[in-house]
């Protein structure tokens, strides 16, 4: 069983699509599938990272990793880990996690200062994700689970303590999204 993290291409938006359909519940399953597929489809320009994970050449996971800013302050450089889908049938095989780190990799390697993401603690807390790193920086907008929005600094040149609510891309400015 040999994982391949690689970037993902527009060529891939139907496996990827595929992939948050079988690890979504239905309720779910077409918010974030918009998400992932928006952030695939956007032009390069965007700054988004977008990761997908092949398993014996097959697509089983996807990442994307978007652009956040902080008005006011143009030398800082924040992205956002949204959304994240291992397939159904691969779950609990460490997929999610490559994609995560190799994610955060890139980032830092692209000189980013912090890694933000909106989901459970427990999961993103062993990648060194935490609330209280993202105590001063206000998500876009209100949340349904306030415990859940987390940062992570990365190192970049602008890592010192922000305050301010951060602006992201298009794909996730739909409030129902928080």
């Amino acid at each position: 069983m040999t994982v391949r993290i690689r970037s993902a291409t527009v060529a891939d938006r139907d496996v990827v699509q595929s992939v948050y359909e079988t690890a979504f519940p239905a309720e779910e399953r077409g918010a974030v599938t918009g998400v992932a597929l928006a952030l695939l489809d956007a032009p390069a320009t965007t700054g988004a990272v977008s990761l997908v994970a092949e398993l014996d050449g097959e697509v089983v996971g996807h990442v994307a990793f978007s652009p956040v800013s902080l008005p006011g302050d143009p030398s800082w450089r924040g992205y956002i880990l949204a959304p994240l889908a291992v397939r159904a049938d691969r779950q609990k095989a460490g997929i999610g996690s490559r994609l995560v780190e190799t994610g955060v990799q890139r980032l830092t390697d692209l000189g980013a200062d912090t890694v933000f993401v909106y989901g459970d603690p427990g999961y993103y807390g062993r990648f060194g994700f935490d609330a209280g790193h993202a105590a001063d920086l206000v998500p876009p907008h209100a949340l349904e689970y306030p415990f859940g929005w987390q940062a992570m600094p990365v190192g970049g040149v602008g890592s010192e303590r922000r305050a301010g609510q951060i602006v992201c891309v298009d794909a996730l400015r739909d409030p129902a999204l928080w």
